[in-house]
């Protein structure tokens, strides 16, 4: 039981410090994540530019691999990227700090 209690607090903790740290960035927005390992923040885009393009740039510039959310048939006119709560809690920190930089770097162009 101590064993099952620590791997759901540990992915509780992870899931919180994505969706604040993802929250905190300008133009995203990340729901809270529950009962699942995945969140699908929604992003916002420079006109004419697509998730798709997002993930591979940010890929590309950071070697962070998400899945655009234009595969989970997501509204159209909006984008967001699937990506995972698994990392330990310190590689979470580090991926949210860089996308966070990207991501101002991106919309900026």
């Amino acid at each position: 039981m101590a064993e099952k209690a620590e791997t759901l607090g540990s992915l509780a903790r992870r899931a919180t410090l994505l969706e604040q740290g993802l929250n905190a960035v300008p133009g995203i927005h990340c729901n809270a994540v529950a009962g699942a390992r995945y969140a699908f923040p929604r992003i916002t885009l420079p006109e004419g530019v697509t998730d798709g393009q997002y993930c591979m740039a940010l890929l590309e510039e950071t070697g962070i691999c998400v899945v655009p959310g234009s595969g989970f048939g997501q509204q159209p006119g909006t984008w967001h990227f699937r990506t995972t709560i698994l990392p330990p809690v310190a590689q979470i920190e580090q991926v949210v700090a860089r996308l966070a930089e990207f991501h101002g770097r991106f919309t900026a162009r």
